[in-house]
């Protein structure tokens, strides 16, 4: 069972997907939001599911999907956490993880257009493995702990505009909350029904051709331990979404570097967790 959110940009209702079938869940649940992780809605949707999956209205595979989580309490990003990656950057191992956040209002569906921002000449893509929470936790014990508070995986294209980012003061978050940023899905899979994180391929082409193939198994520092070492500093709340690195083939990894056009079409994919396919477009 995935979880989906389906619908107009902004009027997603919530559902699940079972073997490539659709089926909307809104007469149970409001939204696959804080409230529904935070108070076992995970175990509520399963019992439903078990004893009423044929009464459940049936959804055209047709109708857009959205990011499988409502809009999330936060956005928190690992940066440098792929050990190919860091050699393709030129930069050292990170001795802790590398932190940074996304605005909340960049998510949108996994097959939306994504403006790229006005004078922009530097975006460029990321694929990405996320982590959604099941329950708020601050101050975790260890990395057990933070496998329990792990709702499932998703796939994330962390878009970065690279001068935002790197040739303006300050933070990093300026590159990565530009609007439609965080392209989320297709759906969230529960992370019982993966069966080895840390060995899923990853996949990014534009226009057709390959520039990221990556694996999890080169990840520094590993899902559960992530979420035990962000919980040391903050309280991650059901429903927060943790974007975990990307391996090497960044545009701006080139020599030269290459970046994103108007008109680019982006295919990414994680195994197991689906595919993504973007278009690049202006604003005009």
């Amino acid at each position: 069972m995935k979880l989906i959110r389906y619908g107009e940009k902004g009027s997603e209702k919530p559902g699940i997907e079972i073997h490539d079938n659709r089926y909307d869940c809104s007469q149970y649940f409001e939204d696959w939001n804080h409230n529904f992780f935070q108070n076992n809605g995970l175990s509520k949707l399963k019992e439903i599911v078990s004893k009423n999956q044929q009464s459940l209205p049936k959804i055209n595979n047709s109708i857009r999907l959205g990011s499988p989580i409502a809009r999330p309490g936060m956005i928190m990003c690992i940066g440098l956490n792929y050990s190919d990656h860091v050699k393709e950057s030129g930069m050292e191992t990170p001795k802790e993880p590398v932190l940074f956040m996304k605005a909340t209002n960049t998510l949108s569906g996994p097959n939306d257009d994504i403006f790229i921002p006005p004078k922009s000449t530097k975006t460029d893509w990321e694929v990405e493995l996320g982590i959604v929470i099941n329950k708020d936790c601050y101050m975790l014990n260890n990395e057990a702990e933070g496998e329990q508070h792990i709702a499932g995986y998703t796939l994330v294209h962390d878009v970065s505009e690279r001068e935002f980012q790197l040739e303006k003061e300050g933070q990093w978050v300026k590159g990565k909350s530009c609007p439609g940023f965080s392209p989320v899905g297709p759906y969230l899979v529960l992370k019982e029904d993966i069966n080895d994180i840390l060995n899923l391929g990853m996949t990014l082409s534009v226009n057709g051709k390959s520039m990221q193939n990556g694996n999890t198994k080169h990840m520094i520092f590993k899902p559960d331990y992530i979420v035990y070492y962000l919980s040391q500093f903050m309280q991650l709340e059901a429903g927060d979404l943790i974007s975990t690195g990307t391996p090497p083939g960044v545009g701006l990894g080139f020599n030269p570097s290459i970046y994103l056009k108007r008109g680019d079409e982006v295919v990414l994919s994680i195994e197991g967790l689906g595919t993504q396919q973007q278009k690049f477009v202006s604003y005009d």
